[in-house]
């Protein structure tokens, strides 16, 4: 059993066992019903890349190759245009959140980060005093909200750190999360951003190192408690997955594609689940 693995196996179970009950829910089911959980809070994770702890379970298959498409959406392309994610990428589940026909999502996501200019300003302090504490992503923007409508960020928040260990430097990144959906969603975030974390480290020449994981509110959806008993009853694989970014060291962040990383050893259980999406 992977690190991951245990980690949601364990949380799975804490959800069904100590959760609690949301109440006046904002999401809804496709049919227009209330989309009630039962959540956690203040869920926390940690992972060393560097020893091969990756943050995808094998209890499911997880589709990883459109979750790191919709990276490059965000942090390269630094739009929330949807044709952008759905023609170039052809990734499309951000459909549901359009904003009134308007081909966008509202200003969020890549808006923001091409509002405030953010991948060139962390790659310019980086570059510029790898040791400083102020590698912050923050998508999390009042003003944007009040002027644009469309789902607030859930993955909004991201740090990143540099350690030197012997001869090498690793580089360290942080993701807060405030909401997050457990079966779903979870190790999809998770993944997007250790591709972000490596896409940096990479730009430098740097190894990746630790991955950590906080989410305020951890939740699973009333309509998913039998797929959650069927995870819990599930037996991992015996893989043992890890991404690869298969470019030279110094590799321009810009200039890195989707297609250059590879999910490795990965044979998840299956049968795939299947989930009603809250919207």
């Amino acid at each position: 059993m992977t690190k991951a693995d245990q980690i949601f196996k364990e949380n799975i179970q804490k959800i069904m066992d100590e959760g609690v009950w949301s109440e006046q829910a904002r999401p809804k089911y496709k049919d227009g019903t209330s989309a009630n959980s039962k959540y956690i809070t203040g869920s926390f994770a940690e992972y060393d890349l560097s020893k091969g702890e990756f943050p995808i379970t094998t209890l499911r298959p997880i589709a990883i190759k459109s979750a790191i498409k919709e990276i490059f959406w965000i942090y390269q392309d630094q739009t929330n245009d949807l044709s952008v994610l759905n023609d170039k990428y052809g990734v499309k589940y951000w459909n549901d959140w359009e904003v009134d026909k308007s081909g966008h999502i509202g200003e969020r996501y890549g808006a923001i980060v091409k509002k405030y200019d953010i991948i060139n300003k962390i790659l310019k302090q980086l570059e510029e005093n790898p040791w400083n504490r102020r590698n912050v992503i923050s998508l999390w923007d009042y003003e944007a909200f009040d002027t644009s409508a469309g789902l607030l960020p859930c993955a909004f928040q991201t740090m990143f750190d540099v350690r030197r260990v012997g001869e090498e430097i690793y580089l360290d990144a942080t993701l807060t999360q405030r909401s997050n959906d457990m079966l779903v969603a979870h190790h999809i975030n998770a993944m997007q951003y250790v591709a972000l974390q490596m896409m940096i480290a990479k730009h430098f020449g740097w190894k990746v190192g630790k991955f950590f994981y906080f989410v305020n509110n951890l939740h699973i959806y009333d309509n998913q408690f039998e797929q959650a008993k069927e995870l819990l009853r599930r037996q991992p694989s015996s893989c043992s997955p890890h991404l690869v970014l298969n470019v030279p060291d110094k590799t321009n962040f810009f200039e890195i594609k989707p297609e250059d990383f590879v999910l490795l050893d990965y044979d998840p259980v299956k049968p795939q689940l299947k989930f009603d999406l809250a919207i």
